[in-house]
């Protein structure tokens, strides 16, 4: 049975409010004492806050999570965002995946748009993962790749705005990369963004290789680990039918931004910081 969908365009995110600390060095024994505590919180006590490990997708990098980040600090949860690598989808999970093992205690993994199809590779058979969380994002199955996804529902007009070109690879011979023309970037990525904003994504944004677009995935880590997705209402992207076929299928506890693009980390960073802490609370 799939589990209910709320739908909110916009809601008031709280936070926590910052404890006031005023430590007291009092020779070597508290000091021993600090060091114990710590060492305590960073192997992943039951007490401990999970780390939350955030895995960017494609045209974006790890800055497109920063309102996101902030919001989570302000909780006092520890955050890695992942500089995925874009190159091709099993070689960008092997990489998530050897993060996620240098990680101590429980671990909210969250992927945005094709780093939700890193996630589902790279989270598979890891016991830390205690929750998916997929931000306007692939959530494919065995035998799917992120390009069939996309083409499965109308909607989506990312192929009309993206330029190709060719790089070496590293044991010889070339691939090819794609990125978004600077001019079409902000209606097709960003609509929802402030312009000057959308500027400077469309400049720093990181070509993704189209063969990890192409490749298929071989595990289906949503199967075992509870999922979250949020729906991106306007995404250009990845058509929202999408989305919402792939979260009901995987069983996701649902929240549609009805207004959003598909840079939501960037437009509407309150509410995916919010499905975060939902994710771990649970």
């Amino acid at each position: 049975m799939f589990r209910p969908e709320r739908t909110n365009s916009r809601s008031a995110v709280g936070s926590l409010a910052k404890l006031a600390l005023a430590p007291l060095v009092i020779g070597s024994l508290l000091a021993a004492t600090a060091t114990g505590a710590a060492a305590s919180h960073d192997t992943g006590s039951s007490t401990a806050k999970p780390t939350v490990v955030l895995v960017h997708g494609a045209f974006a990098d790890a800055s497109s999570w920063a309102g996101v980040i902030r919001g989570l600090q302000r909780d006092h949860y520890r955050v890695i965002a992942v500089a995925n690598p874009l190159r091709g989808l099993h070689d960008d999970a092997a990489y998530v995946r050897n993060l996620l093992d240098t990680v101590k205690g429980p671990v909210i993994l969250a992927g945005h748009s094709y780093g939700g199809s890193v996630i589902t590779q790279a989270a598979a058979g890891n016991p830390n993962v205690k929750a998916l969380v997929y931000v306007a994002a692939f959530i494919p199955a065995a035998g799917e790749s992120a390009a069939e996804l996309a083409a499965k529902f109308p909607g989506g007009t990312l192929g009309d705005t993206v330029s190709s070109a060719s790089y070496p690879l590293p044991g010889g011979g070339t691939g090819t990369e794609l990125t978004i023309r600077q001019d079409r970037f902000h209606k097709q990525f960003a609509a929802d963004v402030p312009a000057a904003t959308a500027a400077v994504m469309a400049a720093t944004q990181r070509p993704v290789s189209a063969a990890a677009l192409e490749e298929k995935v071989t595990e289906t880590a949503w199967k075992s680990i509870p999922s979250y997705a949020l729906v991106a209402g306007r995404d250009l992207n990845i058509p929202p039918k999408a989305q919402k076929w792939m979260a009901e299928r995987a069983d996701a506890h649902i929240v549609t931004v009805l207004g959003a693009s598909h840079a939501i980390t960037v437009s509407e960073p309150s509410e995916v910081t919010e499905l975060i802490r939902r994710a771990a609370r649970n």
